[in-house]
């Protein structure tokens, strides 16, 4: 019986036929493009996150709840940063994997690890603010603090329950795209494989979308609500402002990582070879663009949210 192990040393070493001809899609021109694409991620991920978290650590007042899961956000993103992208940056400068197979298999545990804490985070940060918006005038700033903390250890234990399973068996890490990148071996068509997919899929990355959608939802509804209430030409305005939060964070988390989950589903379920490996490229940088979208999107529309609706 092959290992995972074996098996990734085997694509990461070239004996895999099917891995030299996938590494053979991208052209120079096009790893030179995707190098470049990756250095403005990893650059301006970084510096966004940092920024941010330095912002936080610098000022406690704006210590909040909500911020706290937006601390876990940024740290995660920030992981990704450091431990993610610059392996994948100097893989398609070179044109193949450089770190081996222990470094493919660190690769695919550590972005997923990090990426559904963010995924997660995102939508508990959402149904924080509805629950907020619901009983603000009843619960007390340590109980939201403590419903925050919780929320941040639900995330990295909910994460580690989906990231693990291919690490003893269940679907595997190797790599993803042309001699660049490593995750789950999507194109796997087994049924034990197809299983933890349609798993990952629904439970990390639809679920999440349904929550945000429910209580950003009603968030707008709520902020609607106040003109029937208020000075209209104020309402309006608060109105917008919330219409401009729910549209830009439901459309990034759309934008970065459907076209990855749609992808992932259709090089499991699909017909054989209808997702090319060079195409794969494109939602994996769509996903790792999170990293400099959520520190815009998040934060300095919370400002925004804090003087509206929460």
């Amino acid at each position: 019986m092959v290992t995972p192990l074996q098996q990734i040393n085997n694509l990461t070493s070239g004996k895999s036929s099917d891995f030299s001809a996938a590494a053979s899609e991208l052209s120079p021109a096009g790893r030179t493009t995707v190098a470049v694409v990756l250095g403005f991620i990893l650059v301006l991920g970084f510096s966004g996150n940092f920024v941010v978290l330095l912002v936080f650590s610098r000022f406690p007042q704006l210590q909040t709840p909500t911020s706290t899961l937006l601390i876990n956000i940024s740290a995660s993103d920030m992981l990704v940063c450091i431990f993610g992208t610059p392996l994948s940056f100097a893989a398609s400068v070179r044109g193949k994997w450089l770190t081996g197979s222990y470094g493919c298999l660190w690769y695919g545990f550590s972005n997923a690890l990090f990426g559904i804490v963010s995924l997660v985070s995102l939508s508990l940060l959402s149904l924080e603010r509805y629950s907020v918006l619901l009983c603000s005038s009843i619960q007390s700033d340590s109980s939201q603090y403590r419903r925050a903390r919780l929320a941040v250890a639900v995330s990295w234990l909910y994460s580690l329950f989906w990231t693990v399973p291919p690490l003893l068996g269940w679907s595997s890490y190797g790599p993803e795209v042309p001699s660049i990148t490593c995750s789950i071996q999507w194109h796997q068509r087994s049924a034990v494989a197809r299983s933890y997919i349609s798993g990952l899929f629904v439970f990390c990355l639809l679920l999440p979308l349904l929550l945000m959608l429910f209580c950003y939802g009603r968030i707008l509804l709520a902020a609607r609500a106040v003109t029937r209430q208020i000075n209209r030409s104020f309402a309006e305005q608060k109105e917008s402002r919330v219409l401009l939060m729910v549209v830009s964070m439901v459309t990034g988390y759309l934008l970065c990582w459907m076209p990855y989950g749609v992808m992932a589903m259709l090089s499991s379920f699909g017909r054989p070879g209808i997702v090319l490996p060079a195409a794969r490229i494109i939602p994996s940088l769509l996903a790792k663009t999170s990293t400099v979208l959520n520190p815009f999107i998040y934060v300095l529309l919370n400002n925004q949210v804090t003087s509206t609706t929460v």
